[in-house]
């Protein structure tokens, strides 16, 4: 009964925090205040979970958009980020790629391999600064220890936040390390064998994301 109640506790607990469904409230449309910056967030399901915080957190300072979908891999980011960028304006834009290139495939490759991750950010990078937006890279998050679906390896996030720095410092984009700063605190805010975050820790890294960007938008 006890380990009944802890699973659906568990299972409360990723509804609650990983909602992705087109209801999903980070999915609301935004209606731009006048005379406010406007910030672009692009990303997966993570920044999904923290996209409502960041709108808290930057309430009365900025608009805060995000992308109306789960940005998934770099080669997905490709086909869609000028649909996704439009014709507005972009003051800032956080953005993310990393947990879907580095799935591990039936023949123990990668969804992206890490040299066609490192390519293809090179080209979205390109991409992004031609809105003259101010961008900030967000390092991908740790992968938790065990057998997930779809699998994924605790090893690979540090090596494709590497590949990722290269091309973030030859831009000379700042970084928001949410690896480093998640990576302490796994076992209070990241949900068990999950890449995914419970409430505390969607809210944890939200606070995060929102005093990168409030950052540069004091610059």
């Amino acid at each position: 009964m006890r380990i009944f109640v802890l699973l659906l506790a568990a299972v409360s607990a990723f509804a609650q925090a990983n909602d992705f469904s087109p209801q999903s409230p980070a999915f609301t449309p935004v209606i731009d205040q006048p005379g406010l910056p406007r910030v672009l967030l692009i990303g997966d399901s993570i920044s999904i979970g923290y996209t409502v915080t960041v709108r808290k957190e930057l309430a009365g300072q900025a608009s805060i958009h995000r992308i109306l979908e789960n940005g998934a891999d770099t080669a997905n980011g490709l086909k869609k980020i000028d649909g996704w960028l439009g014709d507005s304006k972009w003051d800032v834009i956080h953005f993310n790629w990393g947990l879907h290139d580095l799935k591990v495939t039936a023949d123990g490759g990668r969804q992206v391999p890490i040299e066609t991750y490192e390519t293809n950010l090179a080209l979205l990078v390109a991409r992004l600064k031609r809105t003259g937006a101010r961008l900030i890279w967000a390092a991908t998050t740790p992968v938790p220890n065990g057998k997930q679906n779809p699998p994924r390896e605790p090893a690979d996030p540090p090596k494709y936040n590497a590949a990722a720095k290269r091309v973030m410092e030859t831009s000379g984009i700042a970084t928001n390390d949410l690896y480093t700063a998640a990576l302490p605190r796994l076992s209070e805010i990241q949900l068990p064998i999950n890449v995914h975050f419970n409430n505390t820790g969607s809210e944890f890294l939200g606070k995060q994301v929102a005093a990168a960007i409030r950052s540069e938008l004091h610059r």
